[in-house]
């Protein structure tokens, strides 16, 4: 009779090896439902009960301009991206947007733009935290830039009292670690 190692990493039952099959199945589609495929909807054709059905349930659901709705979907922080799908009063999707973008930020007025516009331009921060003795919001949204090897953070602060923007910023994430380094990418 041979004797087995303790360190063996070998299934010792086809029911622990089904549970770990599972298990792995479980976690993969897990992950596969937190990703949202903007290609699945249709603008003009694909309706706002195709949204949830298509691209599931979204973070925020919020009103927009002209009887629009705006269903969010980001991809934070992971994903770099925050997508927009907005339907018209009929229903039907107007356009599906990835707004973390460049062009975006740039659109963001030091003590002229308000958090609401913020949000309405950028949706749902990843980070929002509030400074009580500073008296100041800060937002922080992970993005991507072209031309950047190193994936952004793109922070928001917002006085408390009138919430209008007061500083942003835009720097290096510093979460990640590169690969040569040591670290994973993500």
């Amino acid at each position: 009779m041979s004797r087995r190692n303790s360190r063996s990493t070998s299934a010792r039952s086809p029911a622990r090896a089904s549970r770990l099959v599972l298990g792995f199945l479980l976690a993969l589609a897990g992950c596969a439902s937190a990703t949202f495929n903007p290609y699945v909807l249709v603008p003009g054709q694909s309706t706002a009960a195709d949204v949830q059905a298509r691209a599931g349930k979204p973070a925020e659901v919020d009103p927009g301009p002209n009887g629009e709705t705006v269903y969010w979907y980001p991809q934070l922080p992971w994903g770099h991206a925050s997508y927009a799908v907005r339907t018209g009063a009929d229903g039907r999707v107007i356009a599906v947007e990835q707004r973390l973008t460049e062009a975006n930020i740039k659109k963001i007025v030091v003590d002229r733009t308000t958090i609401k516009e913020v949000h309405d331009l950028l949706g749902p921060a990843y980070m929002p935290e509030r400074h009580e003795r500073m008296q100041r919001d800060i937002w922080t949204y992970p993005m991507r830039i072209a031309g950047h090897n190193l994936p952004k953070w793109f922070l928001v602060q917002t006085s408390t009292n009138d919430g209008v923007v007061r500083e942003t910023y835009l720097m290096d994430d510093p979460q990640f670690t590169p690969m040569d380094r040591g670290g994973r990418s993500h």
